[in-house]
């Protein structure tokens, strides 16, 4: 697959060394390198990535990890994680039936019952291009039959009056889980769901382009106008939702901008996606990465210090995509460059990002579509 902007290259970077940092990079998070490693095997044919700050294992790693290894061709690892979260994580029963429970304990128990719809949509896309890639197998490894599964249980949860939907059938926003009525914008992919509406079962097609349509105007609504801050958690008005404590701009937030950039790498940037992108870049301009903090989405700082800064460097470089000729895109993309991926117990979601970012802006975080 060609045709993706590498914007790095586009920059002046070596393609060569840009090749050597994407693998180097896959190397540090999945191979045996201790200080970075998020990925861990297990047993014969199945693997994790821990959360190696809370040191379990989350559907938002194990879907990002599926997404990155369809991505590099990294079958093994995509199959391991595949198999270790249909057998774990897979709900058959009860009101979250059709979903996968969002965090277990690395012996495959479950520390919850319920789902995170991020990974969910993660989970579908990833399967959707590894049908494409590498065509279907064997169950579990019929790729693309789960995830029309897994897409049609999305919409239609609840219809029986067991359960709920992961999106609002009213609005077409998703939800930050099943059984609430508020929204994460860093959950909102439309571009993920414009590919949904190509792929899906035929019936729920339309709903995904309307979803599409819903996400890219309520991220107009949640992100601040002059900032360009998003809060963790909204209100489907797009205003912030601090009822728990998440009204802020804070980690889910800073998915926000690479969201944007990816889309914009796939379908072009609007032109307010070009705005919110110099807006969020101009906001961080003159502020040191150890100095990143908790803001309102005005802006206003919070003491607490942010607790992934090399993410939120990952997040901003990979936004450039959408406005490349921005007035801090390069300096964000060369802040990014310079930066190692995190060694710590705090790694895991810096260096999720940190790869995602990698692969967005040398051009390899690619569709995939169904083989000709």
């Amino acid at each position: 697959m060609e045709g993706f902007c590498n914007l790095l290259v586009e920059y002046g970077y070596d393609r060569d060394a840009i090749d050597r940092k994407v693998e180097e990079t896959w190397q540090l998070l999945f191979e045996e390198h201790e200080a970075t490693r998020i990925y861990y095997p297990a047993g014969e044919d199945m693997g994790y990535m821990l959360d190696t700050g809370n040191l379990d294992v989350r559907t938002e790693g194990m879907s990002y990890g599926m997404m990155m290894a369809v991505q590099l061709d990294k079958k093994d690892v995509f199959d391991r994680l595949w198999r270790w979260s249909y057998t774990y994580m897979y709900m058959t029963s009860g009101e979250n039936k059709g979903y996968f429970a969002w965090s277990c304990n690395t012996d495959g128990t479950k520390r919850s019952n319920g789902p995170a719809p991020d990974g969910e949509e993660y989970y579908a896309l990833a399967l959707l291009f590894a049908s494409h890639r590498w065509g279907d197998g064997e169950a579990p490894l019929d790729y693309g039959v789960k995830a029309r599964q897994l897409l049609h249980d999305c919409v239609h949860n609840g219809e029986d009056g067991i359960g709920y939907p992961m999106w609002n059938p009213r609005n077409k926003l998703i939800k930050f889980v099943p059984n609430c009525e508020y929204s994460d914008p860093s959950y909102h992919l439309p571009h993920f769901y414009e590919l949904f509406a190509l792929w899906s079962e035929e019936a729920d097609r339309e709903f995904w382009k309307e979803a599409a349509a819903a996400s890219r105007e309520y991220l107009k609504l949640a992100c601040h106008p002059v900032t360009g801050l998003a809060p963790e958690y909204a209100h489907y008005d797009g205003t912030p939702n601090d009822e728990r404590g998440y009204g802020h701009f804070f980690s889910d937030s800073y998915r926000v901008a690479a969201n944007i950039g990816l889309e914009a790498s796939w379908f072009g940037a609007s032109e307010w996606m070009r705005s919110e992108v110099d807006n969020i870049q101009a906001f961080f301009a003159d502020k040191e990465p150890e100095d990143y903090r908790r803001y309102t989405i005005a802006g206003e700082p919070f003491e607490e210090k942010s607790l992934h800064p090399v993410g939120l460097i990952a997040t901003n470089a990979a936004a450039s995509l959408a406005s490349p000729d921005g007035p801090h895109a390069r300096a964000s993309v060369e802040l990014f460059w310079n930066t190692p991926v995190r060694e710590g117990d705090r790694r895991y979601y810096d260096n999720c990002l940190y790869l995602f970012a990698m692969l967005a802006l040398s051009g390899r975080y690619r569709i995939w579509p169904p083989a000709e």
